[in-house]
């Protein structure tokens, strides 16, 4: 007798169907965002490190299998993509870098004792980023929460290509 050993991710499937037969006009969204994002002032490696630290802080396995594929794409040192999650203490990641994590984490943790970005994490964060970037690093934070919905209640298959992560 031959059994075929399957996994989980074998068994996976989406609570939802692809959106987009049900609203064309998100690719449109989603290409626009992500147009938008890519713009160069911001390195491509800060937006996937905040992507995916973003990920995790709303335990997404969807959106932290997806950074972290994109940032090994990239060529980033597994070093940096593990230590993402404790990255105050890690020394892989540069202080811009380090200020753009803070910056996810501050929109995305709340604060029950005030602000969740106060004005001197803005400045240090302008510290290392133009008027521009720091619109890009917003972006980028606004992007990942238009997706996390999707990603929390539809639950699209992690590892899987866009348009192939939904089973029905």
């Amino acid at each position: 007798m031959t059994t075929t050993a399957t996994t989980v991710q074998d068994d996976l499937r989406s609570r939802l169907p692809n959106p987009m037969p049900l609203f064309p006009e998100m690719g449109a969204i989603a290409g626009g965002m992500s147009k938008a994002v890519q713009n160069g002032s911001v390195p491509q490696t800060t937006i996937s490190l905040v992507h995916l630290r973003a990920g995790q802080i709303v335990a997404s396995t969807y959106h932290t299998v997806r950074a972290t594929g994109d940032l090994r794409e990239a060529g980033e040192a597994e070093e940096r993509i593990t230590a993402v999650a404790s990255w105050r203490d890690a020394p892989y990641f540069t202080d811009a870098e380090r200020v753009a994590l803070e910056l996810v984490e501050a929109v995305l943790t709340p604060n029950p004792s005030g602000e969740r970005v106060a004005d001197e994490l803005y400045a240090r964060a302008s510290a290392h980023y133009d008027d521009k970037a720091l619109w890009t690093l917003t972006l980028a934070i606004g992007q990942m929460c238009f997706f996390i919905p999707v990603a929390l209640i539809a639950r699209p298959i992690p590892g899987r290509a866009i348009g192939q992560n939904y089973s029905r």
